[in-house]
């Protein structure tokens, strides 16, 4: 558990960011926490260097709406005080802490404090004598680190961790998580750190964890991006929601537009992506620029509208055609319409979960 937020063992696979304020900076960090909350974030890792950080910490857990997560870098100490300030799990880098004493510390003070703990392998800040020993970063040593670190925890009593073998390298990565899958039933938190800018850390991130969940690998992730956090919740949702493994707000199906198209299909997606971004609810949208395949998808989405030329396209509700939509009209009703629906939707589920509560 991350707060109230269960990991593995059949749970929803769950989707984290990291924030990039200074931690000192109380009032920005929170406010950066919530965009991500918002965006679907099921928790946050913070940064915790020092200790003027981790006394911040404090102040961000109590106006966080999310569990979360400190991230601590080199020295035990950090981990002991964020426990205490109220961190619903640790990130701890076995390669970075230190000693199996210093461990065992952060440990005692993870179960004082009903927190988990994240073993961070890095193939970038594995231990020495693993270098040594394979001569570079390998599959092999990660698995090596990580399994080690497990059976200090265990040692202690402590089975409340979920493990991660991150890799900037996509196939090192995936070589690491599959092995280690292989080795333990932990949870695996998987992600491709330092993956790049937006598009290329996108692209990147969706080939690595893509391929890993594919395979049934992987319980919760973070896509590592240089961009805005709220960006990496955003395309780590994309992911799940392409291979069905978790669906929030709405999902566009649209074609890539050609000489066919009977209105502009890049423009129109791009605003109903904006205007559309409020919605929780999942849906499937299709926005198809002709007829050619435009009937065939409509047909399995909620919502469709195919062009049709003459300034005006046919418009779709739960796969059936409804009636001639103009092109200018288009966009306010679809929106309208998908509001709506996801209204009724949501009425509907409040209502089943008041029946199942009972009187």
């Amino acid at each position: 558990m991350v707060g109230d937020v269960p990991i593995g063992g059949g749970a929803p696979i769950a989707v984290q960011t990291m924030t990039n304020t200074p931690t000192t900076d109380v009032s920005n960090t929170v406010a950066q926490i919530n965009a991500c909350a918002e965006a679907g974030a099921d928790f946050v890792r913070v940064s915790c260097p020092d200790p003027a950080s981790t006394k911040a910490f404090r102040e961000i857990v109590r106006d966080s709406p999310v569990p979360l997560v400190a991230d601590i870098h080199f020295h035990y100490r950090r981990a002991l005080e964020a426990a205490d300030a109220g961190a619903a799990c640790l990130r701890i880098n076995p390669g970075n802490i230190g000693s199996s004493e210093r461990v065992a510390e952060v440990v005692r003070a993870a179960r004082t404090n009903g927190c988990s703990i994240r073993i961070g392998v890095n193939a970038g800040s594995l231990e020495r004598h693993l270098l040594e020993k394979y001569a570079e970063p390998c599959p092999e040593a990660m698995v090596e680190s990580g399994l080690s670190h497990i059976r200090l925890l265990e040692e202690a009593g402590f089975t409340e961790y979920k493990i991660s073998a991150k890799a900037s390298d996509v196939f090192l990565a995936a070589a690491a998580y599959q092995q280690l899958a292989e080795a333990t039933d932990a949870p695996l938190h998987i992600g491709i750190t330092e993956s790049g800018g937006l598009k290329s850390g996108t692209v990147r991130s969706s080939i690595g964890l893509g391929s890993l969940l594919w395979f049934g690998i992987g319980d919760t992730l973070r896509v590592s991006l240089s961009a805005d956090p709220v960006e990496e919740v955003k395309v780590g949702y994309e992911i799940l929601k392409s291979l069905n493994l978790r669906h929030r707000g709405v999902t566009i199906i649209s074609c890539p537009s050609c000489a066919r198209q009977g209105f502009d299909v890049i423009e129109t997606v791009g605003i109903l992506e904006e205007r559309l971004a409020h919605v929780r609810t999942p849906l499937t949208l299709s926005i198809i620029g002709c007829v050619v395949n435009g009937p065939g998808e409509a047909q399995m989405t909620d919502i469709g509208f195919t062009g049709g030329g003459a300034g005006s396209g046919m418009l779709y509700l739960s796969g059936l055609q409804d009636k001639k939509l103009a092109n200018e009209n288009m966009v306010d009703r679809i929106v309208e319409l998908v509001e709506e629906k996801a209204e009724e939707q949501e009425r509907a589920a409040r209502e089943e979960r008041a029946l199942r509560a009972g009187p």
